[in-house]
Parts: C-alpha cells; structure tokens; sequence
C-alpha cells in the first residue's frame, strides 16, 4: 500500500475531523504541506470543512519564497481566504499571544530534513513552549525523515542555543517531526495538549531510504531541491559557516562538499581519502565547476567537489555526511594553511553575537577546533561523535513510531 502522510491520514479519517469540530484551528505550512494529490493542505483542509482561522509561515515563508537564508517575512492576509497568515520568521520567531489567541487547535504540517539546523525543529519547539503557556492542542501531522533513521554528530553544548539549535540534539537526529515533538516535551518537561497525526506504510529503512519512492520531493525550502540534497544537508550546512561555497547561486546547492576559485578540487578529494578513507563511503564524489550567479564568488569560476548520495552509489549505512564535510575542511586545513576558511564574527549567522557561524551551526567550537588542530586526526573527531550518537540514539529509541 502507497505510504499516507499526516494530512492524508487526517482527512481520510472522519472521527479525526470531527474532533475538531467547533474548533478554531490554525495550520503551520510552507509549499510542501501538500496531500498526496498535491493540494496544499490549507487548501484541503478547509475543503474538508475545518474552521481554519489562522496560518503560519516559517523560515522562507508559507510560500517559500525568500531565497536566502535570514530573509524574514511579513505577516500578511490570505487573499482567497481572508484568515491571517502570521510569519514565525519576522518580527518573531516565537509566536506572540495574540497570534495564539487566533486558535484553538494547531496543526503542525511541515516538512523536514532530519537535520537538527533546519530551522523548522525549533519553530516546532517555540510553538510547544507557547501552546503550553496559553493551553492550547497542538496536533503534528507527521512526515518523513527523508534522511531516515542514520544519526550523526556531536550533541550541542547547552549554552550554545540558538534558532539554529533548539536543545543537545545531533546534527543528523533520525526522527519524525512528530517523534521530536515527543522528546521536547519529555526533555523540557512541557504540559501540552499534543497528538501525531501518524503516517501510514512509512517504512524508514524500506525502499527510498526514508523518502518513499510513490511521493514526489517537493521543495520544503528553496534551497533544498531533491532528495539528494536532504541526505547530504547534514554536513554541507556546515559550509554557510565557511567562506568557501555551497553552491548557492547554482542549481544545486547544498549538494557540495564546497566550490572556490582558488582552491584544487582533485587535491582535496585525493588529501580526503588519505587521512579517513572510511567516512568516504555510501556515496560517489565527483568533480565539478561553477560559477554562482550570487552569494559567495558570485561570478567567479569554482573548483568544486559534488556529493551523490542517490542511485547506485548511494548506501544509508555508510554515508556520513557531517564526517564528509568535516573532512572536507581538514584536506583544505592541510593543503592551504593559511587559508580563510571560517567567516569571521561580523558575519552574525541566525542573529547571533561575537561567536562564529560555525560554531553556532555545530552546537560549540569542537568542529573547527579539531579542523585546525594540525595534530588532530580523524579517530579524535570520530571518538567525541560516537559517544554523543550512542547516547542519542539510547534516550529516542522509545519514542519512535515507525
């Protein structure tokens, strides 16, 4: 049987829908909160007869249409509807008590990367806080973990919060959307009215490695254009805190190990597979150029290194992109030591101060430090991850639904 997302599970069950019945409900949507006919779930929801009052936007909008990162979006009004639709990545990134006196119920239709960076992990956790505070439901209509269960990466270190770490999570966390919702409220002791909407037939391991193979990829947020660049996200996110490119200004971005003018692709991948041949595996590398039309060496050739993580050469195992990236910067470290590789605390990455982009996209300085530690080797980077990926994995293993 073909794999039924949140929203489809909802609207094919009436005893669901008829508990929202005399409710005033609000839906948390960007372009991929679509049913399995590809209707937008706001549209089908109201459809179905649902009291929608309110919308939300995260980070890119509830259209998904600011490009960059940190563009933020303005409340507005739905034109067909009338209803209010309130931007969680504006003027706030925490709903306000007004925006959540506009529902009673709210559901939470997003889709993911897996990934703890991808900003919509903490727009869940803002809007659990602020549903406990005010009393109000909050119901997760679960999606995929695109990713699948693989968990990679160093926990945050508490006190290096940000919008782009909600709590000590793993880079790569292996859950649901839904089963997150779960270990926030366990983790940060919440008192809230909370439901999944659980998928149906979605086999994490079965065919498609976490994206089922009978539902399209839709764009979650501009810059994530396929299911290759879900799986690889987890390292090449790293790159927004380096000064090399991530292919941004290109057709695929997020989908390389990096792209410069001034640095040799093939030395890289030949200095990559020296010092840790075995975090090359589970996917093919392979050189390329581009010249990005903005963003960092906008108009300038580039050198650059492509992950495919998909068909053949694409094993769930085995690739571990956050260790990829991560050696990736190593090989440049040893062939360039003088190179400016980290932006610079000017930059202030998700609005944060005086610390370095990152730092803050990797939860603490570990990352960097092992990077330019000439004397550092892989086994140390390796030893500090597994331990956090075991304890990871140990405290969600009875949350997970699927």
């Amino acid at each position: 049987m073909s794999v039924q997302f949140g929203i489809d599970q909802l609207l094919a069950d009436p005893a669901l829908l008829r508990e929202l019945d005399g409710k005033r409900v609000a839906l948390v949507a960007h372009p991929a909160s679509v049913t399995k006919d590809l209707t937008h779930s706001l549209d089908a929801l109201i459809a179905a007869g649902v009291n929608v009052t309110s919308a939300f936007g995260p980070q890119h909008g509830l259209k998904g249409d600011k490009q960059d990162n940190m563009v933020e979006t303005a409340d507005a009004t739905d034109p067909q509807y009338g209803i209010p639709v309130f931007s969680l990545y504006g003027e706030v990134r925490r709903p306000t008590g007004q925006m959540m006196s506009s529902a009673d119920v709210f559901l939470f239709d997003l889709q993911d990367l897996g990934c703890r960076i991808y900003t919509f992990v903490t727009t869940l956790l803002y809007l659990l806080e602020e549903a406990s505070k005010s009393r109000k439901g909050v119901w997760v209509l679960d999606r995929p973990n695109p990713a699948g269960r693989p968990v990679e990466g160093t926990l945050l270190v508490p006190g290096n919060e940000s919008f782009v770490g909600a709590a000590p999570i793993p880079m790569r966390h292996g859950l649901t959307l839904g089963e997150m919702g779960h270990w926030f409220i366990r983790h940060f002791d919440l008192d809230v009215d909370y439901r999944v909407i659980e998928m149906h037939g979605w086999e994490p391991d079965g065919p498609g490695h976490g994206w089922p193979t009978d539902r399209i990829w839709i764009n979650p947020s501009p810059n994530a254009a396929n299911v290759n660049m879900a799986r690889a996200y987890a390292g090449t996110v790293m790159i927004e805190g380096a000064t090399v490119s991530e292919g941004r200004g290109t057709t695929r971005p997020l989908e390389v190990l990096f792209g410069a003018p001034d640095i040799d692709a093939k030395a890289v991948l030949a200095e990559m597979w020296k010092l840790a041949p075995d975090w090359m595996e589970g996917c093919a590398i392979r050189e390329c150029w581009f010249e990005p039309t903005f963003h960092k060496h906008a108009g300038k050739l580039c050198n650059a290194l492509m992950i495919h993580a998909e068909g053949p050469h694409y094993d769930p195992d085995a690739f571990k992109p956050w260790r990829m990236q991560a050696l990736a910067f190593k090989a440049i470290r040893n062939l360039y030591p003088d190179y400016q590789l980290w932006r610079g605390t000017d930059f202030k990455y998700e609005y944060t101060d005086n610390v370095l982009a990152i730092d803050v996209i990797n939860g603490g300085p570990a990352l960097r430090e092992w990077v330019d530690d000439s004397a550092a080797k892989p086994a140390d980077l390796d030893a500090l991850a597994s331990n956090d990926e075991a304890a990871w994995i140990a405290d969600v293993r009875d949350l997970l639904l699927y």
